[in-house]
């Protein structure tokens, strides 16, 4: 497994802040087609000014993005596609069992169900403290 850090992961991902979802990649294994990235949620992100004053609670949408975000390092590393985005296509057998908000850190592990030369299916999973907070099913395709 190998480790990715933030620098590495601006130059695979076109996102930039407040978007970007990922701070590390703690490993990756090409042969598994697995990864696994933290993201270390702190009052002051802009979320959390708005969603929900005096209950501090990171947004669903935002929890499948930065899975999704993990998913495309991965993607990029195994697909001939380097330097591609993949686009998010649809999201399925999504579940939130558990809030998030600061102070958390989110494990997030995918793994690649589904990959083909133009579309991706992956499951992505958030844990937080070893209990599961979001899990969903992604599907990604890349534009000619």
């Amino acid at each position: 497994m190998s480790v990715i850090r933030i620098e590495e992961i601006l130059k695979i991902l076109p996102h930039r802040y407040p978007m970007l979802l990922v701070d590390r990649v703690t490993g990756f294994d090409l042969e598994a087609k697995t990864i696994t990235g933290i993201k270390n949620l702190t009052f002051n992100e802009p979320m959390f000014q708005g969603h929900f004053p005096g209950k501090p609670i990171m947004p669903g949408v935002l929890q499948l993005e930065a899975v999704a975000q993990v998913g495309g390092i991965l993607l990029n590393k195994l697909s001939d596609r380097e330097g591609q985005v993949a686009l998010f296509l649809g999201v399925d057998k999504a579940r939130f069992r558990r809030m998030l908000g600061p102070g958390d850190q989110m494990l997030m592990e995918v793994k690649v169900l589904k990959l083909r030369s133009r579309m991706a299916k992956i499951h992505a999973q958030i844990s937080v403290d070893g209990e599961v907070a979001c899990e969903a099913e992604l599907m990604f395709g890349y534009e000619d």
